[in-house]
């Protein structure tokens, strides 16, 4: 009850269905065993049969199960309409050198827009479009593209204004940062909580929960497997497993299509493989799985290998669990794991 307002002020909210109260608490109906947001339509029980909690989480943990009415597991924090059609615009125009008046023009406040882009992405929006403009030119640059042509077609006025920011952004020369792989990163609002996604053009490289404490480690990682350079923004593969994301927590999609990239050793890549191969709605052991790539001795090395997967969901290690049916380690906590293996089994 950390940081809650008072039982009597979020009951009061929650037979009123008071929208202001979205995202502060959850109500868990101990009559029925399931939770709600505070909006949920559904008939109010008596406040004594009422537990609230601060998070999803903490009511999957104490044991309720999702209202299928209000559903409180769907993220909040999607995109606002009033957004949407700038978030086109700079997806699929990346030469305007944005400035304020611009926003104006098309009726965008650029206070609004500016605290939109610091809550959703920590940067400005500005700083948001320019790095977006340089990954696509770099990765105009790493097709072969002319220097010169590259700079001018992205809105840099002079080829010494587009050598600089590559240096500043990339610490590389163009050359250099043209041979470089370009990692998108953008974030993807889960019902499990935020994931960091980074994809090249050829495929999904990085799925994350944002508060895994792996996750500064396996960016590091991925630039020396792929000798590549991170920037904001999203491509079709990111907008693919969004997408996919979005089908499969509404439980409507057992297997993903979205291609992946998962650079590892040799032995790392057999696991990773064979995770994928696992159907959804089933779970094996850590001894069945080391059984499967024809080592059988090498379960805790098989267990590193599942621990070391960067693209979580996709590549199903949360479907690998105790030899006597316990869930164990999973780096997105064990709740996480708990939900969605429940949810492969049509629990929820």
């Amino acid at each position: 009850m950390n940081n809650l307002p008072t039982v009597k002020v979020m009951y009061r909210a929650l037979v009123n269905k008071d929208v202001t109260f979205e995202g502060i608490f959850y109500a868990g109906v101990k009559t029925t065993g399931i939770f709600c947001r505070p909006t949920c339509p559904a008939k109010k029980p008596d406040m004594k049969n009422v537990e609230f909690f601060a998070s999803a989480k903490n009511a999957l943990l104490a044991g309720f199960k999702p209202c299928k009415r209000c559903q409180p597991m769907q993220p909040l924090g999607k995109a606002p309409e009033w957004i949407a059609g700038l978030l086109k615009e700079v997806s699929e125009n990346n030469s305007i050198r944005w400035k304020d008046s611009d926003l104006r023009v098309r009726n965008y406040d650029p206070i609004s827009v500016r605290r939109w882009f610091k809550k959703n992405h920590n940067i400005t929006f500005h700083a948001y479009v320019r790095s977006l403009r340089l990954g696509n030119a770099i990765g105009r640059l790493k097709n072969g593209d002319n220097l010169t042509q590259t700079a001018f077609n992205h809105g840099y006025e002079s080829l010494s204004g587009f050598r600089d920011a590559i240096k500043k952004i990339t610490g590389m020369t163009a050359g250099k940062a043209g041979n470089s792989t370009i990692v998108y990163l953008n974030r993807i609002l889960t019902p499990l909580g935020p994931m960091l996604a980074g994809a090249t053009n050829e495929g999904i490289c990085l799925l994350e929960f944002l508060d895994r404490r792996m996750l500064g480690t396996q960016l590091k990682i991925l630039i020396k497997r792929l000798n590549c350079n991170f920037v904001p923004g999203s491509n079709e593969v990111i907008e693919s497993v969004s997408g996919e994301l979005k089908e499969y927590f509404n439980g409507n999609l057992k297997q993903f299509k979205t291609p992946v990239i998962f650079p590892g050793t040799t032995f790392q890549m057999r696991v990773w493989k064979n995770l994928i191969n696992i159907p959804s709605g089933t779970t094996i052991s850590y001894e069945h799985l080391a059984g499967q790539i024809g080592q059988p001795a090498a379960v805790r090395a098989v267990a590193s290998a599942n621990g070391a997967n960067r693209i979580a969901i996709v590549i199903p290690c949360h479907r690998v669990i105790g030899k006597d049916g316990n869930l164990t380690g999973y780096g997105g906590g064990l709740w996480r794991k708990k939900f969605l293996i429940e949810l492969e089994k049509g629990s929820y």
